[in-house]
């Protein structure tokens, strides 16, 4: 085969197979519906430490792939080479919060949906998701969870002062107990009546308590 003969296959005819227009219409509706996706991100972030470079990934991870996907459609070739190209890529990086997941899934499926001409079902089911994530991962609980880790003497005081939880609070769970010679050590779910902390100051003035720690958690468990 000599230059001629390429110029003369129909492989870059097959290049051009997907034009200028749908590819500037695909990549514009990806950078849009990615923003869009950025901001639900920032609006719901409920973890620990915000990264903005996670963020400004989403943008990137959905307009690549609408990328990736323009050219898998145009060429049958092309394709299975990319998959086994794309079937040696390995992530490292951990995903620290399980909504991050769903984010992810969501900018790879919308450039997924764009490039494949369906722009009506990535607008529309995008908003969907969107507006479905804004009211449920922002929806806080009226009675926030709080952890109180309680150190005591003994039995007794270990009774008087889950007593006086029980009164004090709407609802009081036991959630671990250590126990060592002369104290013992409780760590004890409750859901306080109003935002009214001043029990702790009342529980831990109590004869046989040590000290009581009262901290606030979001009423997710690791582990």
């Amino acid at each position: 085969m000599n230059f001629n003969d390429i110029f003369k296959s129909s492989f870059l005819e097959n290049i051009t197979s997907v034009s200028i227009l749908d590819m500037a219409v695909a990549l514009v509706l990806a950078f849009g519906i990615g923003m869009f996706i950025f901001l639900v991100y920032k609006k719901t972030y409920s973890g620990v430490m915000y990264s903005a470079s996670f963020g400004t990934s989403l943008i990137a991870l959905t307009m690549i792939t609408t990328v990736v996907i323009l050219a898998v459609t145009s060429n049958v070739v092309l394709s299975l080479g990319m998959v086994g190209a794309l079937s040696i890529v390995r992530f490292r990086t951990a995903i620290k919060e399980p909504l991050d997941i769903a984010f992810l899934f969501w900018a790879i499926a919308v450039g997924i949906v764009l490039a494949a001409g369906m722009i009506p079902l990535a607008v529309i089911g995008s908003v969907i998701i969107g507006v479905i994530l804004l009211v449920f991962v922002n929806r806080k609980s009226h009675k926030n969870p709080y952890i109180v880790v309680i150190r005591c003497d003994g039995h007794d005081s270990e009774a008087k002062a889950k007593s006086f939880l029980d009164g004090k609070t709407d609802r009081c769970v036991i959630k671990s107990k250590t126990a060592q010679k002369g104290f013992v050590e409780l760590n004890a779910e409750i859901r306080p009546k109003d935002d009214n902390t001043d029990f702790v100051n009342e529980l831990a003035d109590m004869d046989g308590i040590q000290s009581a720690v009262l901290v606030s958690y979001n009423g997710d468990y690791m582990g």
